[in-house]
């Protein structure tokens, strides 16, 4: 068991309970056999009854961590016999920036593809220059919703963008929670445009729910002040196109739930700041008016569809009313957070702190060797190499 534990790393991707998939006994016997299904019992891999895959992938791991640092924190509660550490997703720089931006950086800042640290240099670029860039990913994103849907965009009116896997957590309505409010808030900015894509499991029922409930509300609030519309046929290409191309990226998601979040990373390399709830990688991300906005925790969704809408109000609508001071702030994004979140540094951790630890032994296993002592079991030390 040692032997295997010292070949295994495991990271944990979700608090949600659908994301740690359980088996009743019968079902393993009957799928594994005897021997196996019995070596998992005896090493302790079965909770409350049945096997379940994650406290499998926790005995047989010498390090553990979770995908952002809040999400560390949440899964320590979850498996407090276990140490686990955090270790903050990241997003690959070359895939998501937009054509423009690639061709801007590679102008100003050619090592940025071999060390995405050297993003950080993109303060030696006129903040106009990064502007201009992100506007010819917002005209590239309207043209292609015009070739897809026949509806046409103002390039020169605030766009929201809110696009992900649809599940009941990540609350895709709220930010339609009142919409006589949202209709007063696009009235006085002189417009407020919305897209939303995304697509939820077949099998969840409560998810395409919400798709129609956002459909249902945009057909009553469209009106010359507020365009809300809901792009079908959600991908790989789509996504890409409206993290380059809208002005700010929204995630609502119900806290402790969002495990990371990774399509805000995305908007960020590209300018995009993000209006979102502190969880997951925003609460290391954000800097409030420098890199986005923060979605204030409240009792309920109606504090923090308040708390959206104040933001979106008085201070979203009059940063971008005021074209230098939003070119600075996409600045801002590119630098301080796309210089941070995107596999460069992430895989650097992982190699430097989980797959060759300064240590052979990690503190998951002797919080394992401490608990066998706790039961009285006699358990041989592993050797120190």
């Amino acid at each position: 068991m040692e032997f295997v534990r010292q070949q295994c790393v495991f990271t944990t991707h979700t608090p949600v309970p659908a994301g740690h998939d359980q088996f009743g006994v019968d079902q393993m016997y009957q799928v594994l056999g005897n021997d196996r299904a019995a070596a998992i019992d005896q090493f302790g891999c079965l909770h409350n009854g049945l096997m379940n895959m994650t406290y499998i992938a926790l005995r047989f791991s010498r390090f553990v961590n979770g995908v952002a640092m809040q999400h560390g924190k949440v899964s320590q509660q979850m498996f407090p016999g276990y140490k686990v550490y955090s270790i903050t997703n990241g997003v690959h720089a070359a895939t998501w920036l937009s054509p423009q931006f690639q061709e801007l950086l590679d102008e100003e800042i050619p090592h940025w593809r071999t060390d995405n640290h050297y993003l950080r240099s993109v303060y030696g670029i006129d903040p106009a220059r990064i502007a201009a860039a992100h506007n010819k990913g917002k005209l590239r994103l309207f043209s292609a919703i015009a070739k897809r849907t026949g509806h046409h965009f103002n390039p020169n009116v605030l766009t929201l963008g809110f696009a992900r896997r649809v599940a009941t957590y990540k609350r895709a309505s709220l930010l339609l929670h009142d919409p006589k409010r949202l209709v007063e808030i696009a009235e006085k900015i002189g417009g407020l445009q919305i897209l939303y894509a995304g697509k939820a499991h077949p099998a969840d029922v409560a998810g395409k729910g919400l798709i129609r409930d956002v459909f249902a509300s945009a057909a009553k609030l469209n009106s010359s002040a507020l365009k809300i519309y809901y792009i079908e046929n959600y991908d790989w290409e789509l996504g890409a196109l409206l993290t380059q191309g809208v002005d700010v990226w929204v995630n609502t998601p119900r806290r402790p739930y969002e495990a990371s979040g990774t399509s805000g990373m995305k908007a960020a390399l590209n300018g995009v700041p993000s209006l979102s709830i502190l969880d997951g990688w925003w609460i290391e991300g954000c800097a409030e008016n420098t890199t986005g906005w923060a979605i204030e925790d409240g009792e309920d969704e109606a504090a923090e569809a308040t708390s959206l809408y104040e933001k979106l109000e008085e201070s979203i609508a009059p940063m971008y009313a005021n074209p230098h001071a939003w070119a600075h702030m996409q600045q801002h994004c590119i630098a301080i957070n796309g210089s941070f979140f995107n596999t460069h540094r992430m895989l650097a951790q992982y190699f430097e702190n989980s797959y060759f630890p300064p240590t052979p032994i990690s503190p998951t296993q002797t919080s394992y060797l401490e608990h066998r002592r706790s039961t009285d079991a006699v358990v041989a030390e592993p050797a120190l190499v």
